[in-house]
Parts: structure tokens; sequence; C-alpha cells
């Protein structure tokens, strides 16, 4: 699913110069569910941009579900980001003005998507998440992790192949957090590949693979 080789990105101002990946090789297959951890500023966050097509690298080489995308457009990038990649995120994300149903319709609409079928995949998304009872709810009306499980929603409704998840417990208490993560391990059962980068050990200790990142780079945990 991901292939990194070898890859390398550096953040440069006028005076400093930053490498946030150095000689980086990773590769997570099809099903597979890994835990990224790693201290602030081992590269975690620009590990999870890159993976995510968000930002491009300086050197090697990365394959997404067999594509090469260093030579791609950035159209090109953004049509691949969208059919493959589910993304969650610490703060949710969720736009505070549009109910529930209509937070996870957004990126349905933006592939044109007829009403039908965005309806079908909607209610059944709403229905694993086990939010159907709170569809025309706005986000300031639900807690904490009732947002959290809306934004995996709307992760997975357009059905990726990959999903990323930064720090998605990191603002939810213990109860909330480990109902999300049974939730992902569920998502992931059925077969969608997840990275999730996260600081508990006790969450990372639950996915199939741990990688720890330091100064840009894997090393043993």
């Amino acid at each position: 699913m991901l292939r990194m080789s070898r890859l390398t990105k550096t953040y440069r101002t006028d005076h400093v110069e930053t490498r946030a990946l150095l000689d980086f090789s990773l590769e997570v297959g099809k099903g597979e569910f890994v835990a990224v951890t790693g201290p602030s500023g081992s590269g975690k966050t620009t590990f999870l941009n890159v993976a995510g097509l968000l930002e491009s690298f300086d050197s090697g080489s990365y394959e997404l579900d067999g594509r090469d995308v260093s030579s791609l457009s950035d159209d090109d990038l953004s049509l691949l980001r969208n059919a493959k990649i589910g993304f969650i995120f610490q703060s949710f994300n969720l736009l505070p003005d549009l109910s529930v149903y209509d937070n996870i319709d957004v990126p349905l609409r933006y592939r044109g998507m007829k009403s039908s079928e965005r309806r079908e995949r909607i209610d059944a998304v709403l229905n694993l998440v086990g939010l159907a009872g709170r569809t025309r709810h706005i986000p300031s009306q639900l807690s904490g992790g009732q947002q959290q499980r809306a934004a995996i929603a709307r992760a997975l409704v357009g059905e990726p192949a990959f999903l990323l998840a930064d720090e998605p417990t990191g603002n939810l208490d213990s109860t909330m957090a480990a109902e999300v993560m049974a939730l992902l391990e569920k998502v992931n059962a059925a077969g969608t590949t997840i990275v999730l980068v996260t600081h508990d050990p006790q969450l990372s200790r639950r996915a199939g693979r741990n990688v720890h990142l330091v100064d840009g780079q894997i090393v043993p945990a």
C-alpha cells in the first residue's frame, strides 16, 4: 500500500536548515495497522503530510498503492488523495455550521456523486460509527467522542484504501479514546490500511506493528 525508500525532507529558512526526514524507508502492506510514535520534533507530522500527499519531498521515492507519486502534477495528486486516502485529525476539523450528515457529505460532493449514492454511503458509515441518531446535530451539540466518530465517518465515506490518523484520541478522555480505538480496529478488520500517529503507548500497543521515529529516522523502540 505504501512504500517509501530513502526519502529525505528538509525545511529551509534564511538561516536554518532542518532535516525532518533523513534516508527514511518504510513499507506498509495492505490491511496493516501501523502505529508511528516518537518524541516531538521527530518527524512524525512530516511523515504523515508526505504520506498523505500534502507535502512534497526532496529525494527518494514514494509509491502509494503501486503508483509512483514523485512525478504527479498537483491536480493528479489531489485526485489520488481524494480517491485513496482518508484523514482523521486530533482537532476533528468538522465544519461548525454544518450538520453531521452534511459534514460527511462534503468529500462526496467534491466527487460529483449522485445524491442517492451519497445518501446510501452516508447512512452506512453513520451506522458503522454509531451516529445514526445524530445526523442533524451540529458539532457543538456532540461530545468529543461523537465528534471524532463523525470525523471518522467523513474519512471513511469515500471508501479509502488507506487511512491516516493524526493523534485521533489526543483531545479525548481515556474512555472515549478506547471507544475510538476500538472503532479503528473494527475498520482495520474490514480491510482498511491504517497508519496511526500517537504519543499514547497504550494505543500504539494495540496496533499490529509499531514504528518509532527519532530525528527523522526509524529506530528501535
